[in-house]
């Protein structure tokens, strides 16, 4: 007798299945999908077949069949049309493995020294703003530093200080034309926006492209990597191709870093305990005056695993999707092609069998001695895993460990928004609008 489909999740209504739902709270819906069905079952978006898999067993097969049975770009494509060329993961396997090798130069540890000043020093210019004590909205302060330092260390420092607002200006239409489910060439006011959006950003990065071509030893940044870089037969980038994969970069960045960032403050003050010692062990390493680097970084041991925590808890990509090139057989079931397969990030992340309490922020339990994560390589995915695994990690990490550390070592922090949730907004799961106190540290005032 063959392989039986998955389990349907019950509830569905006619032509729209589980669509409205998934809009509503996709979160809460994969929840009752496992509650019900187990670690393998199915949804219906409209006209869409899709199979949920959970649990680290069935990650490994995710990643692993990616580009094999699973195509990353076919998922994806409905981003596509925000860029222009095809690129990073809306790129073609082919394409994307000509790609590929630029992400090492990009972020070597010399490059990633510059990063982290640049960084440091958009932190400052911001901080400089704050004075003894105030408020300040959480989330649209991370967006608008993430965006600064995106723009500065992209795009370099002429670009963020003359043109910064222009491109996010345009930027925040290109966004407004992501849409999971319509055709992305339907005549719709949000696909116009997004298309003229495009074509604009292209004409403005395009005589910073010219201008670094004319004067290539005047720089050594990351754009001016780009700039110079070529495929393995020695064809040169095309000026298009750069600003599509600039766009794709910022895209896949500055949002999930600066969600990040804020469920990892929120997570800490509403822990004190964990928040003190972690707080100790930065006024050693960072004391007042003193100026941050990788190296500094590297020994935040805290903080890094309090990050790690935040990705378990709050991953900002919450939904990982592949598109089936072909059929496949799984658990006892048999997927057919043109279905899409989904990992849930936040759901495997709340199993009791692979993390012990996985409700409780205990960022210890991926300390040496327990490693809670290390059980499985596809434990933890926040950050995708395999061959796709988000080449701009550790940029990201520096970033969140630069703003949390630079802002504690100066304030002293309070959460007036007693219990931030997550928005529904198929983007980056952010939280809502979370209001922050602070007041500025004294000496006296110094953890021990």
């Amino acid at each position: 007798m063959p392989p039986s489909l998955p389990p349907l999740l019950p509830g569905g209504i006619p032509l729209l299945g589980h669509l409205r739902a998934f809009y509503r709270d996709r979160t809460h819906l994969l929840r009752q999908g496992y509650a019900a069905c187990g670690p393998i079952f199915r949804l219906r978006l409209g006209p869409q077949s899709a199979v949920v898999l959970v649990g680290p067993t069935y990650h490994e097969f995710f990643f692993e069949q990616t580009d094999k049975k699973l195509a990353l770009d076919r998922a994806y494509r409905f981003i596509g049309p925000m860029f222009g060329e095809p690129v990073n993961f809306v790129a073609g396997p082919e394409a994307y493995r000509e790609q590929r090798p630029i992400y090492g130069e990009l972020f070597t540890s010399r490059k990633m020294a510059m990063y982290i000043a640049i960084m440091a020093q958009e932190v400052h210019a911001w901080r400089d703003t704050l004075g003894t004590e105030g408020t300040f909205e959480l989330v649209a302060t991370c967006e608008q530093l993430t965006r600064h330092i995106a723009a500065h260390a992209f795009l370099g420092a002429d670009f963020r200080q003359h043109l910064d607002e222009a491109f996010w200006h345009l930027y925040r239409d290109l966004l407004g034309g992501l849409d999971p489910i319509l055709p992305p060439q339907l005549p719709l006011p949000k696909f116009r926006r997004r298309d003229r959006a495009k074509r604009q950003l292209h004409a403005l990065l395009q005589p910073l492209l010219a201008e670094r071509r004319e004067h290539p030893a005047a720089h050594d940044d990351f754009l001016q990597t780009l700039v110079e870089t070529r495929y393995a037969d020695g064809r040169p980038w095309t000026d298009s191709l750069i600003i599509s994969f600039i766009l794709s970069l910022i895209f896949a960045g500055h949002e999930t870093t600066a969600a990040q960032t804020s469920w990892a403050l929120i997570l800490l003050l509403q822990h004190p305990g964990y928040l003190y010692q972690m707080r100790a062990e930065q006024d050693a390493l960072l004391p007042p005056g003193k100026g941050i680097d990788l190296e500094t970084l590297r020994r935040f041991s805290h903080l890094a695993l309090a990050l790690r925590e935040t990705e378990r808890l709050r991953p900002s990509s919450d939904l990982l999707l592949r598109y089936n090139a072909e059929a496949y057989e799984l658990g006892g079931y048999c997927v057919p092609r043109g279905w899409l397969t989904l990992l849930s990030p936040h759901l495997s992340h709340q199993l009791p069998e692979v993390f012990r309490e996985p409700a409780c922020f205990d960022p210890l339990r991926f300390a040496p001695g327990r490693a809670e994560d290390r059980q499985h390589r596809f434990a933890l995915i926040g950050f995708g895993g395999g061959l796709h695994k988000c080449a701009g990690m550790q940029f990201a990490l520096h970033e969140m460990s630069v703003i949390i550390s630079l802002l504690l070592q100066q304030y002293d922090l309070e959460l007036i928004t007693p219990d931030p949730q997550p928005t529904k907004e198929l983007r980056a799961t952010r939280p809502i609008p979370c209001w922050i106190r602070y007041r500025r540290r004294s000496a006296a005032t110094s953890v021990p």
